[in-house]
């Protein structure tokens, strides 16, 4: 076993683990609690997320919804789901995920089985501290078409092509908008208050009027400039 301890997450490392173990491991655990699994090639990684992780899920998770919001879609927030394939013996609960494209196809699912399910559109990862699991190839492996991480300073964002990620400047999914400039959104957020407050704002913001969205200062400046083109 292998601890790797920050002030964001702790991240605890098993080896030499089958598939099967892992797949046991889920069942026994169940789904109430405060850690996430991953697992690769024999290796399971279990993420326990600490405030500033958390902090940074939250606020990219409201960011999402209230872009979605705005553009009239609606989103099925999946959270940490459990993704499991057991044809390539690989799994990973994302900090977040997120059914836009799809959502019409998953909005009455209790469950999402990979074996006759498609993926999340989006899922997420914080990671503060480097995953000693390749999510790039997990993620693409299971076929997720968008992979957004960030890292307590930079959010990248991925698209899959033939079977890999590559790192691009816009995400399809909320293309008139420019996602990379959320830790901008998020640095203003930490500098007015807290999250907890901030957030809220945001919020309102998000949806007032045209010209006070323009003129709103929490938002970053690639959303003013994308509002004050509607």
């Amino acid at each position: 076993m292998v601890a790797i301890t920050t002030p964001a997450e702790n991240r605890v490392l098993l080896q030499n683990i089958s598939w099967q173990t892992f797949k046991t491991m889920l069942a026994e655990i169940g789904s109430e609690r405060n850690y996430r699994l991953a697992y690769d090639n024999g290796t399971v990684e279990i993420i326990i997320p600490l405030m500033p992780h958390e902090n940074s899920n939250r606020v990219i998770e409201g960011f999402v919804g209230v872009l979605c919001e705005e553009l009239g879609w609606e989103i099925k927030r999946a959270g940490s789901l459990t993704l499991t394939r057991d044809d390539l013996q690989r799994g990973a609960e994302p900090d977040s995920s997120y059914y836009i494209q799809n959502e019409a196809l998953v909005r009455d699912k209790e469950n999402i089985d990979l074996a006759t399910d498609l993926p999340p559109d989006l899922v997420l990862e914080v990671e503060y501290s480097r995953s000693a699991i390749d999510k790039l190839k997990l993620y693409a492996a299971m076929g997720v078409p968008e992979f957004w991480r960030y890292d307590s300073s930079v959010l990248r964002v991925y698209t899959l092509a033939g079977g890999q990620y590559s790192e691009v400047e816009t995400s399809p999914t909320f293309a008139p908008v420019s996602v990379k400039e959320i830790p901008q959104f998020m640095q203003e957020a930490n500098a007015r208050a807290s999250l907890r407050v901030a957030m809220p704002q945001a919020l309102r913001c998000a949806n007032s009027s045209r010209q006070q969205r323009s003129q709103c200062g929490l938002l970053p400046t690639a959303l003013r400039a994308s509002y004050g083109r509607r």
